[in-house]
């Protein structure tokens, strides 16, 4: 029987390790007691081989082996890039 991998999108919110990537998953919930939505958020710890997700990236991951410690997803693809802001130099006057 084969079994299809758990798919996640969700919104890179650090890059500071080599290869590593931590992306936040937000899910809706509906609370039985209140009948309120409620919006979860869960850090993943992702493997990203190339170094190419970057802050405030929208990537979409993938359920792998387990890598490490805490690592058991990896970077399928990466849905949209952050803008990168251009700045200009001023004139040295």
């Amino acid at each position: 029987m084969e079994q299809k991998r758990k798919s996640r999108i969700g919104n890179v919110v650090s890059d500071g390790m080599n290869k590593t990537v931590v992306v936040s998953v937000e899910t809706l919930r509906h609370h039985r007691l209140y009948k309120k939505t409620m919006r979860r958020a869960t850090k993943y710890k992702v493997h990203d081989e190339r170094n190419e997700s970057h802050v405030g990236d929208i990537v979409r991951i993938v359920e792998t082996r387990p890598l490490s410690k805490e690592k058991r997803w990896r970077v399928a693809e990466i849905v949209t890039k952050k803008e990168a802001v251009q700045v200009q130099p001023r004139e040295i006057v």
